[in-house]
């Protein structure tokens, strides 16, 4: 009987052993459980700070990237832009001459000034459209104390210059044969003048150290230097130690300025030449082997004056020593621009227009040159204001339209018929455009 009680009593306690060792097992596994799930938990907060800092890095490697593409997409863009061909229009005229006539034209009493505005109302729209416009002084501005003077001496009113401005004169080549008519002193105000009505002006100068510089204008990022010499100066001496006054025609002179103008990577030159035979239609052989010259030494637009009548122009193809080609333009002269002379052909002229590029790579082509026939009317029925420059075909149209419309013209028949006589003989002259 005893030993049977304690049979049952070590089962009680292998029972209650194997209890306790499962409770402990459980509480283990539980333990187990929460460590395995805070470390599930520290894992995925450790993956999700991971994530985050490589989403940050990868937001900042795109913005990178992006700031790297739009920046190349810029200077793209601007490299385009820089290797895009440039275009624009140069317009020259031809002399600026001011007879007494003509300044006693523009008095005004009341003022006791002068006014020329009036002189260009038919005709400054096409000069103050242009890129750049350029034109040739005959005449001088050395003030009303030295009193105003007609030819040989020409002396004239400060208004005129300002006018010109008005017009949209950019520059004025001012040595020539009248640049000296006033003396040293009368050049010297000329160019301050100009200075002060904002016209860049060459061809005559202060000192050696203006002499010595090139005019380049820019237009649209463009870079044209001007170069200017006069044939002679009427007899009158150059001054003794200042013969840089004025630009005489001179071949080493001429290449001197045309190398300083290379250097300083001028993209066009343009050669404004006070040459020729005066009131002949046609260039003389002078004119010809200089212009010939300049176009070798690197010469790519020449504007001639003097003559005070239009001579011919034309395009070339210029090849120069290297083999290479370029295009050329000439007119050798461009006649009055205003004026009161009589002769035959000096009241006819032309508003020359030229269309130029500058392609990629630099080269320069003359694609159009086209011009405005002009014409210096005077009514000599009239005392005051009786001069203006006319759009000869302008004029022309508005009369036969006024005729098919049975209106009055505002011309007689007698100017119309004057006009157009005036417009073939520039169009025979000058050649075709082209």
């Amino acid at each position: 009987m005893r030993r049977n009680q304690r049979g049952r009593g070590n089962r009680k306690i292998k029972i209650f052993d194997k209890d306790y060792q499962d409770r402990k097992f459980i509480k283990h596994l539980s333990f187990l459980s929460i460590g395995l799930l805070v470390l599930l938990v520290c894992i995925v907060i450790i993956y999700q700070i991971y994530r985050y800092y490589q989403h940050k890095q990868f937001v900042k490697s795109v913005d990178a990237a992006i700031e790297q593409r739009i920046s190349e997409s810029q200077a793209s863009i601007q490299e385009k832009q820089e290797e895009k061909d440039t275009t624009f229009t140069m317009t020259a005229i031809g002399d600026i001459m001011c007879h007494n006539t003509q300044y006693l034209d523009a008095y005004v009493e009341e003022t006791d000034d002068y006014d020329f505005s009036y002189l260009f109302e038919d005709i400054y729209r096409y000069t103050k459209m242009s890129d750049i416009t350029i034109g040739s002084l005959e005449t001088s501005f050395a003030g009303k104390e030295r009193g105003y003077s007609n030819y040989p001496t020409f002396n004239s009113p400060d208004n005129l210059a300002y006018d010109l401005k008005k017009i949209g004169l950019d520059v004025i080549s001012t040595a020539g044969n009248h640049c000296l008519d006033m003396g040293f002193s009368g050049l010297s105000r000329t160019l301050d003048v100009l200075d002060d009505a904002d016209i860049s002006h060459l061809g005559t100068y202060h000192t050696q150290e203006e002499r010595d510089k090139i005019l380049f204008k820019i237009v649209k990022s463009v870079k044209i230097a001007f170069i200017n010499y006069t044939y002679g100066t009427n007899g009158i001496p150059v001054p003794t130690g200042q013969e840089y006054c004025v630009n005489l025609i001179n071949k080493d002179l001429i290449k001197k300025d045309i190398e300083n103008a290379k250097e300083q990577e001028a993209d066009i030159i343009v050669a404004c030449m006070h040459w020729g035979t005066e009131y002949k239609i046609t260039a003389n052989p002078e004119q010809e082997e200089l212009a010939d010259f300049l176009f070798q030494n690197g010469v790519d637009i020449i504007l001639g004056n003097h003559p005070h009548v239009l001579e011919p122009m034309e395009k070339r193809t210029i090849s120069l020593e290297d083999g290479t080609q370029k295009d050329g333009f000439i007119i050798y002269a461009l006649g009055n621009f205003i004026c009161d002379q009589n002769t035959e052909n000096t009241r006819n002229s032309i508003i020359l227009n030229l269309k130029i590029t500058k392609h990629v790579g630099g080269k320069i082509t003359i694609d159009k040159a086209d011009y405005i026939p002009i014409y210096m009317y005077k009514d000599t029925t009239s005392k005051q204001r009786s001069m203006k420059l006319f759009d000869i075909e302008k004029m022309i149209n508005n009369y036969e339209t006024a005729i098919y419309n049975d209106i009055e013209p505002s011309i007689s028949q007698e100017l119309y018929n004057h006009l157009k006589i005036q417009l073939e003989k520039i169009e025979n002259i000058v050649g075709p455009e082209f």
